[in-house]
């Protein structure tokens, strides 16, 4: 943990933004002192005067002393974090939450779907992973956006596709007049029938959109996974951080406190958790 005490604020420099699509960026920071997280977690991270909000950082477990947090604008809190620049200090608490079990899966065939910014945390995953890449047999990446702009970390994923024992494949929703684009254009889901699904004891992650977690999940359980080797980030959901807003709660379950990962087993009965 970067600190005894997880509500203490640690002030990050700002040294540099990547405009990943008309919506979201990256913001890349260096903490005042180290930041170590275990892939998955999230930290609140704050803009002073303004508020703060819950992200899972983007960048590899692997990294302490810069983090990368690829943020949505999408209300108060977001907009305020879109509106800074390059030498600006903003906050981070933390970490907080759950996390993939990567030491779990030596030897195994892993799984990801990623749709927009729930990129984010997958690309982090990913990128854990690839530290390592001889601990897995095979790492399959599944990667959705609505259009070719909006889809992130293009630059990226030409270089991922590279690595030894890592499959990719992407898919837009579709392709606006005048726009380009390589991939398949379809729904994450029917990339499924491209890979060679291996899901005998081994897991499988999605994490995007709603819609998408919920009928990505319906269809990963019709090829064989086990529901408790589906793993969702549940992050949409969460506001303060720390189980006091209530704004998380999924039954008996805090989206912060229990979370931001879950195994569907565990969330399955819930009510209202693809909303």
């Amino acid at each position: 943990m970067a600190d005894k005490n997880p509500f203490k604020t640690i002030p990050a420099k700002i040294y540099e933004i990547v405009d990943e699509s008309p919506l979201i960026r990256t913001i890349k920071v260096k903490p005042e002192i180290n930041f170590p997280f275990q892939t998955g977690q999230f930290a609140e991270v704050s803009v002073p005067n303004i508020g703060e909000g819950p992200f899972t950082p983007s960048s590899p477990q692997s990294f302490g002393f810069n983090l990368e947090f690829t943020i949505m604008k999408t209300g108060f809190v977001t907009e305020h974090i879109h509106k800074t620049k390059v030498g600006d200090i903003i906050g981070l608490r933390g970490p907080f939450g759950s996390r993939y079990p990567i030491d779990e899966w030596k030897g195994k065939d892993v799984l990801i779907m990623g749709g927009g910014v729930g990129m984010a945390p997958t690309r982090s995953l990913f990128l854990s992973m690839v530290d390592n890449i001889d601990d897995y047999n095979s790492i399959t990446f599944l990667i959705a956006a609505r259009t070719p702009a909006d889809m992130i970390y293009k630059d990226q994923i030409q270089e991922w596709s590279k690595i030894q024992k890592v499959k990719i494949l992407k898919a837009v929703d579709k392709v606006p007049e005048g726009e380009k684009w390589d991939g398949d254009v379809c729904l994450v889901t029917k990339l499924l029938e491209k890979v060679k699904i291996k899901p005998k004891d081994n897991p499988a992650v999605t994490c995007g959109p709603p819609i998408m977690m919920k009928f990505g999940t319906l269809e990963l359980l019709k090829y064989g996974y086990a529901e408790e080797n589906i793993y969702l980030s549940m992050e949409k959901k969460m506001y303060c951080g720390h189980g006091q807003c209530r704004h998380c709660v999924m039954g008996k379950y805090y989206a912060c406190k229990d979370g931001a990962v879950f195994t569907y087993d565990k969330i399955k009965n819930e009510e209202k958790i693809w909303e």
